[in-house]
């Protein structure tokens, strides 16, 4: 569900990818070191890290070390893995409506050995939960009604202090959706960093 570029232009964002699967290996670096991870076709940017998600994982700062952290579209995995590698003593929630992308975290996080990932549908988080941090490469290609839906489902669930990052497109809307979420959803948002055409947002309800 992950992203703001989609180069295949697949539907990375449904329950069911219809596309063969592929499954490949690929060698990326992510928190600090290099690391095999496996993805498919049918997911988000199958073939390596998007530029978003690397301008993203550049910028934020090191996640609270404990408590419940939310990876908001997690495709195959690359930000849910760098949250569980930084914060090993966090849970880490990657959430996807893509099946196959949660069941490629679930493999990564096998594969590297990770025990505090738990990969999972929206419903399947419980209502209850309140997150240290929230970091998401949203799928903005949804639409904006489903992305603001999306966002004001999620945003407002972070626990006291905790922080939102957000990676936005710059051509793909990322200042008046900066602009919506202080004025329209009432969500206290800064732009940390600009690079490579995209917008990083922080919120801090």
């Amino acid at each position: 569900m992950s992203g703001t570029d989609d180069p295949q232009g697949q539907h990375y964002f449904t329950a069911r990818p219809a596309s063969a699967e592929q499954r490949r290996t690929l060698r990326v670096h992510l928190a600090g070191r290099d690391v095999e991870v496996e993805t498919a076709g049918g997911v988000f940017s199958p073939d390596h890290v998007d530029l978003g998600t690397q301008v993203l994982l550049r910028t934020v700062p090191a996640p609270p070390d404990r408590g419940d952290l939310l990876d908001l579209g997690c495709g195959w995995g690359p930000v849910t893995l760098t949250l569980a590698l930084l914060a090993p003593d966090a849970r880490v929630w990657a959430v996807d409506v893509n099946e196959r992308a949660l069941d490629l975290v679930r493999r990564n996080a096998a594969r590297l050995r990770l025990t505090n990932v738990v990969a999972a549908t929206p419903d399947e988080v419980p209502d209850d939960l309140r997150f240290a941090a929230v970091w998401s490469n949203p799928p903005v290609r949804i639409g904006k009604p489903a992305l603001h839906e999306l966002l004001t489902r999620w945003l407002p669930r972070l626990a006291p202090g905790g922080e939102g990052w957000l990676v936005v497109g710059r051509n793909l809307g990322a200042d008046p959706l900066h602009r919506w979420l202080v004025e329209e959803a009432g969500l206290p948002t800064t732009r940390e960093a600009s690079a490579k055409g995209f917008r990083v947002l922080r919120v801090a309800p």
